[in-house]
């Protein structure tokens, strides 16, 4: 397995959340067969008033040509770079023509081109802001290099020469787009979950030595979950998958479910060990006491992540299958290694048990049996106030997501991106794509009409930038048509579109057909001239507003474009995300669902009572509700990173009501069917391993409240608030709930 694991791979598929059966991912593939990638775009933003002196245009234009050196570029798109159209009467072509000729030696010479460029409204608010001094350069980057493994190198390279001119002209340089934000955040993420991997590690292993007080013990806590991260890597490659944003947690979450094992068996060895002062007689009872309840903690806790399995999301399959099975695995490499261990290992000494004579412990759990048995109403009274108060919060959680969503507000990624939207109108990409069912259909005055007038009303928005389509390709060429007058920047009439057809037909390796109208118009349309696109780039405004958004536009659309003679499709890596997002939390929402559903099952099959079932449910649903209402009031929104608290939450908590409930079970013959005095030898024997496993935990999730990133930063709070409340219902609920419902039943 550790071979295999040595072969794991990073997956670079941004569109894996959605089943390839959803309408929406056809709809995207359909686009990125037609035109290619979309969103392949890396933006670089200067803000300066004096963009036009010499010097620093000089420094703009080496700039470009430094970035079209590196591997993986494949155009760059820059003021210093923008080509006007030349009418070439004789041959009725439209040549593509420099404006700019840097590197400029005179101001004058420079302010003329400056001056020609200015006259062509094609370029405004695309690659130049004329009220706030803004200027982007669009570097194209390959799609297969940006989906691969080399796309940190790429991104790497670019920056390297975005440093070096920031340095050399001291002025501030933004970046964005979407290659750059997902290699950027994509890379910080895979650093992280290899931080806290080791993090949570070196926070175990300080914990379990306060408790134990034994390097062994600790070294063969540390060798199971090690062993439990090799196999959960080894599984990824052995099932054909790679690491997603989404596997990247199970390795984590491996060892802060493989501890609690590890804890338990060693608590019950040390205690029989005491008791029966023979090391065999221990580890028996140990193994016949802790095997079957291991098994089936193990068995709920994978419950709550292999549901996930059961979505059609290639993501969350994926996760659900991985973390259900090593899950599994951990208990087998618990109940075979740690008991072969020991049994090599000498007797446990009077220090390695002395923490079970904890004296602040003792007061605690005496103090529990106090309110057990004489303050059930208060117990009652206070967990009805803490539930009302979780339900109130319950219905302020929004349910909303951004491209950006996990990063502070002070990080550089967000900041340059909300630059571009104040300057650019966003960098997400959104794509409309209009079918007008019959070749050659596009190039006609009613479509091109239409087209710009949803273009124009896009346009308006002030969540969108300016629109890109087939339209303004026209437009520039019957400019150019009439000698570059900005005037004529306008849809070329019927008769215009005559005298033009010539010079529109420029295709093939011509200079036209590379550089010209003829490839502006040609990554529009299709070869058919029957589909063409509007490309939009738009804010990040969230799954909540991008819906209403879409409808608006969408309504707009089929007002302009009537269904029998067109087809219009809204699509692009926003909305692929959109339904992704969506997607994903409604797939957690129905998979925490069937995990409680399934979890209750194997409850009612282990304990054989209805009664008994319902004691256990109550405990565990109160700090699922707990930590939906602290998120309700917290403002934190359900998004994928923070659903996944509750499924994590679930199979955990439910982890100590089934160690409390069977230890119950295996005691009550020994007291001869006696619940209170059964309950007091519960409480007392498994109080301490369930509050020492429940600080182990929360000292392994602690570890994620130090991420750069919301959601991880969430996840790591929200589940110790959860493993808190888990600890306390089922040390003090529970009992209560027990002893109240034996005696409603001896009443009956």
């Amino acid at each position: 397995m550790g071979w295999k694991a040595s072969q794991v791979q990073l997956s670079y598929d941004f569109t894996r959340a959605l089943p390839t059966d959803n309408p929406k991912y056809k709809e995207y593939q359909s686009f990125l067969k037609k035109f290619g990638a979309d969103g392949s775009t890396v933006v670089i933003g200067i803000e300066n008033p004096g963009f036009y002196t010499q010097r620093f245009f000089n420094e703009v234009g080496l700039l470009d040509q430094q970035l079209k050196k590196i591997p993986g570029v494949t155009e760059i798109l820059s003021v210093p770079e923008v080509v006007r159209l030349q009418n070439d009467s004789l041959a009725h072509k439209l040549l593509p023509q420099r404006i700019f000729h840097y590197p400029y030696t005179s101001q004058d010479s420079l302010n003329a081109d400056r001056a020609a460029f200015e006259n062509l409204p094609f370029y405004r608010r695309i690659l130049y802001n004329p009220q706030t001094n803004a200027y982007l350069v669009a570097v194209s980057v390959n799609k297969d290099t940006i989906g691969s493994k080399s796309r940190t190198r790429l991104i790497n390279d670019i920056m390297k020469e975005v440093n070096a001119f920031e340095e050399r002209n001291n002025v501030s340089v933004h970046t964005s787009g979407l290659p750059f934000i997902r290699t950027s955040v994509g890379n910080r993420i895979k650093d992280e979950m290899s931080w806290f991997l080791v993090g949570s590690l070196v926070l175990l292993v300080i914990t379990l030595l306060l408790f134990f007080r034994s390097i062994s013990a600790t070294l063969m806590s540390l060798l199971v979950v090690c062993m439990g991260v090799v196999w959960s890597l080894g599984t990824i490659v052995l099932l054909g998958y790679k690491i997603t944003l989404l596997t990247a947690l199970i390795p984590p979450l491996v060892v802060v479910i493989g501890i609690p094992n590890c804890i338990y068996f060693l608590n019950k060895y040390h205690t029989a060990y005491r008791d029966e002062k023979a090391k065999e007689a221990a580890l028996v009872t140990m193994v016949g006491r802790m095997g079957i309840v291991t098994l089936f903690c193990n068995i709920a806790a994978a419950i709550g992540f292999a549901v996930f399995a059961l979505t059609k999301s290639d993501l969350l399959k994926e996760f659900g299958a991985v973390a259900g099975i090593n899950i599994m695995v951990l208990f087998l490499i618990s109940l075979i290694f740690i008991p072969a261990v020991l049994s090599y290992l000498p007797p446990p000494k009077a220090k390695h048990t002395k923490y079970l004579d904890n004296k602040f412990l003792e007061k605690l759990l005496l103090r529990i049996e106090k309110w057990t048995f004489h303050h059930a109403g208060w117990v009652y009274g206070i967990t009805a106030l803490i539930t009302l108060f979780s339900l109130i919060g319950i219905f302020r959680i929004k349910s909303e997501a951004f491209i950006v969503d996990d990063l502070p507000r002070n990080d550089k990624i967000y900041t340059d991106l909300k630059w571009f939207e104040q300057h650019f109108g966003g960098v997400m990409p959104l794509e409309i794509v209009i079918d007008t069912k019959k070749k050659k259909g596009i190039l006609r005055i009613k479509p091109i009409e239409k087209i710009d007038e949803l273009s124009q009303y896009i346009a308006a928005n002030p969540a969108t930038a300016k629109p890109l389509s087939f339209v303004e390709g026209l437009k520039f060429a019957k400019q150019s048509y009439f000698d570059n007058d900005s005037l004529s920047y306008t849809i070329p009439y019927e008769s215009d579109l005559v005298f033009m057809a010539p010079y529109l037909q420029s295709k093939g390796d011509t200079a036209a057909g590379k550089k010209g109208v003829g490839k502006l118009l040609a990554s529009f349309m299709d070869s058919t001239q029957q589909v063409a696109r509007i490309s939009v780039n738009m804010k990040d405004i969230g799954s909540a507003k991008l819906p209403l958004l879409l409808s608006d536009f969408e309504k707009k659309a089929n007002e302009l474009f009537d269904t029998a003679s067109y087809h219009v499709t809204f699509t692009g890596a926003s909305v692929s995300f959109l339904e992704g997002s969506s997607f994903i939390i409604k797939g957690l929402k129905e998979s925490i669902f069937w995990a409680f559903l399934l979890i209750t099952l194997c409850m009612l099959y282990l304990f054989r009572s209805f009664r008994i079932l319902v004691c256990s449910l109550i405990p565990n649903l109160i700090p699922l509700l707990v930590t939906a209402g602290v998120m309700g009031w917290a403002g934190i929104s359900l998004k994928p990173s923070t659903v996944l608290v509750f499924s994590v939450a679930l199979g955990i908590a439910i982890d100590v009501t089934i160690r409390f409930l069977i230890n119950y079970k295996q005691e009550l013959p020994h007291y001869n069917q006696d619940v209170a005095k059964t309950l007091v030898q519960t409480i007392r024997h498994t109080g301490i391993s369930i509050i020492y496993t429940s600080l182990v935990l929360i000292a392994g999730f602690i570890i994620f409240c130090f991420s750069d990133f919301g959601g991880t930063k969430a996840l790591g709070w929200l589940t110790s608030l959860t493993l808190v409340t888990g600890t306390l219902t089922n040390l003090i609920l529970l009992p209560v709930l027990i002893l109240g419902s034996s005696r409603r039943k001896k009443k009956h």
